[in-house]
């Protein structure tokens, strides 16, 4: 494990502009600065403090699920002076500190490593990432002489012979701590912006003959985040990884380019996902499963066989061998049993249903316990509302349900019983009973007649 990591997320960010930390913005369903951390994670660091600022309490409440410390940058006076708020949590700590920004999510974890490795193999004071890129206009150079950084040289402060150097600096580093401390109390502003600069540091450890290395990645991974044409382009990026990660592990996504999966999703072997697909959240999907085109699923376990068709699924689970669908809405806190049908037009609200269940069309299920093999009837409802309250309806395994059947609830049916259609139900219906509450058919013979509402047809 390595020593400790700072995370950069004190800034409000104005070119995105929003209300919301920048940090905050969503990159394929997560928020940048915990894709930061979560990296940090996966690359060993334990210790890992968030430096906040803009919304602290926003980006507090965000994070606390990841087990991260704080310092707090009350004033945004650079990424230096961001450091030096975090100067309390390095204090006493020795080996290897990272310092990564939160508004750059495509950084991986295993570059993260890279870097870690290279920084302790060349017993550096500093190693910092870069990128060779074809057009650095706008970026801060990074001047070598063999493997060794001699300074960052900002563009504008460049030589004729400077600019030409296609190195830059990706602002994201590690430092030795105890170097890096020593170096933030000489670090100064006196510069036009009236900032401390991190960037600084690295000529103040070369001032002081201390070592400092380079690792050049790619690009791509070290984007920042600045406006909302850059998270779009960060979110394809994203995407495009996770696709080939789901591809790459055994699952068939016929359109790529048009399927949206949240970067905590996990899905099983041989499961063939069409266009126009959005799985969010900590979804899990099993192995064998067919989504086709147009459905939402969020935070819900799919198991393995499940077919869904234009569905939307929030924060429940689908049993074995289970169909929803098309136009099925699944509501948070249902569990829909194996080998059940969920058909056309069909709303379950924080319900159970049991395994073999059908429920094929046009039907309402809320705040219900539903037994096995029980069979609904087109344009049931569970009436289980009274304007104040919400209760609960309970239906035993076996029961059949005519169309067109309203259960009021509180109400139970119990197992091998019938309900005849058109039914309003309201008392307890007997184990292997039929029920029937509807009002008994009048026939009024010649009424039409009578009533002068006959229609005539034309000759």
């Amino acid at each position: 494990m390595y020593n400790c990591a700072l995370i950069l997320a004190a800034g409000q960010g104005k070119r995105i502009k929003s209300n919301l930390p920048k940090v905050l913005h969503k990159v394929c369903g997560k928020e940048m600065v915990n894709h930061v951390i979560d990296t940090m994670r996966a690359a060993g660091f334990e210790d890992v403090n968030v430096i906040i600022g803009k919304g602290a309490e926003k980006v507090k409440s965000a994070t606390e699920s990841r087990k991260v410390s704080y310092s707090l940058q009350e004033e945004q006076l650079g990424t230096g002076h961001a450091v030096l708020c975090a100067a309390d949590f390095l204090r006493g700590k020795k080996g290897t500190v990272a310092i990564f920004t939160g508004d750059a999510p495509l950084i991986r974890p295993e570059t993260v490593d890279k870097l870690i490795k290279l920084h302790q193999e060349q017993k550096n004071s500093a190693t910092l990432l870069s990128s060779i890129i074809d057009n650095p206009h706008g970026y801060g150079r990074i001047i070598r002489q063999g493997e060794e950084v001699l300074k960052i040289v900002e563009h504008k402060d460049c030589t004729l012979e400077e600019l030409e150097v296609k190195e830059i600096n990706a602002g994201m580093y590690c430092f030795d701590i105890e170097d890096l401390l020593a170096s933030l109390d000489k670090l100064s502003n006196n510069n036009a912006q009236g900032e401390y600069y991190l960037t600084d540091v690295i000529g103040i450890l070369k001032e002081n003959h201390n070592k400092v290395g380079a690792l050049p990645v790619e690009f791509e991974e070290t984007i920042g985040v600045n406006s909302r044409a850059e998270l779009a382009v960060t979110e394809n990026i994203l995407r495009a990884r996770i696709n080939k990660k789901h591809m790459d592990n055994g699952v068939t996504l016929i359109d790529p380019n048009t399927t949206y999966i949240g970067a905590e999703v996990e899905i099983g072997q041989d499961t063939i996902i069409y266009p126009n697909n959005i799985i969010e959240g900590n979804t899990v999907i099993g192995s064998d499963c067919i989504l086709y085109p147009n459905s939402r699923i969020n935070c819900s376990i799919i198991e393995d066989e499940v077919s869904i068709q234009s569905s939307v699924i929030l924060e429940s689970r689908i049993g074995e061998g289970t169909t929803v669908g098309p136009f099925a809405y699944i509501r948070p806190e249902s569990v829909i049993g194996k080998k059940t049908r969920i058909g056309d037009f069909v709303e379950i609200k924080k319900s159970t249903i049991g395994d073999g269940t059908k429920v094929s069309h046009l039907t309402y299920i809320g705040d219900a316990e539903v037994g096995k093999d029980c069979n609904f009837g087109c344009g049931t409802v569970v009436v289980n509302y009274d304007g104040s309250h919400k209760y609960k309806t309970k239906i035993g395994d076996n029961v059949f349900v005519g169309c067109n059947t309203n259960l009021v609830s509180p109400v139970e049916v119990q197992e091998h019983s019938y309900i005849a259609a058109g039914s309003t139900i309201t008392k307890e219906v007997p184990e292997g009973s039929l029920a029937t509450a509807r009002a008994r058919q009048v026939n009024i013979e010649g009424w039409v007649d009578r009533k002068g509402l006959l229609k005539k047809k034309d000759k």
